[in-house]
């Protein structure tokens, strides 16, 4: 599903990734892990083709279904949860199961609300819900767990891990349990290069 061959970027002359290469597993989760700053957000985007190496490649199928969880929520203001989450579920997930999600994720009585109402908590969940249901191929997840107490984490983790378990998952985390919750089989570190 997804390979990384010889991937560099500098950033005004440093360099952040130097000639990194990994086969992520199929349907299964990568950590992708490192301290603050050593381009973890960096690779995401280059995978996701938001920023262009210096060089190296990214080798995915040409219409492989992708979704991600960006560091910002990226929802739509005026929208509510359950709307936001319709807005990118493809045509095969009712919308009963839009609200089973938002339920399970202790938003069963917000789904009809604006989430420009929500906490940062709740607004984290709806994302994770809307990249979860659009069913993709490959889900790249930057701090999916960011304002989530221990709790909910574990029940956002549990949410998907079922829900995405025929995806081919990269986690950025700096957290060692949180990879222990998304069932991590690989792990991908970078080095401590700084992000400007």
């Amino acid at each position: 599903m997804l390979t990384i061959r010889g991937i560099c970027k500098s950033f005004d002359g440093r360099p952040v990734l130097e000639n990194v290469s990994f086969d992520f597993p199929e349907a299964a989760v990568t950590a992708l892990r490192g301290p603050s700053g050593c381009g973890k957000t960096t690779l995401v985007n280059i995978i996701l083709g938001l920023l262009a190496p210096d060089a190296g490649e990214v080798l995915l199928p040409a219409a492989a279904r992708i979704a991600a969880v960006f560091q910002e929520d990226r929802l739509i203001e005026h929208f509510s949860a359950a709307r936001n989450v319709r807005l990118t579920a493809p045509a095969s997930v009712p919308d009963e199961q839009i609200r089973a999600a938002l339920s399970e994720l202790g938003l069963a009585d917000e789904g009809e609300k604006r989430v420009s109402e929500f906490s940062g908590g709740m607004r984290r969940r709806v994302a994770v819900i809307r990249a979860a249901l659009f069913k993709p191929q490959l889900l790249l997840l930057d701090e999916p767990f960011k304002g989530l107490d221990e709790e909910m984490r574990a029940k956002t983790a549990a949410f998907l891990c079922r829900t995405c378990a025929q995806s081919t998952i990269v986690l950025v985390t700096h957290d060692a349990a949180e990879a222990g919750l998304m069932r991590a089989r690989a792990h991908l570190d970078l080095g401590g290069k700084e992000e400007p």
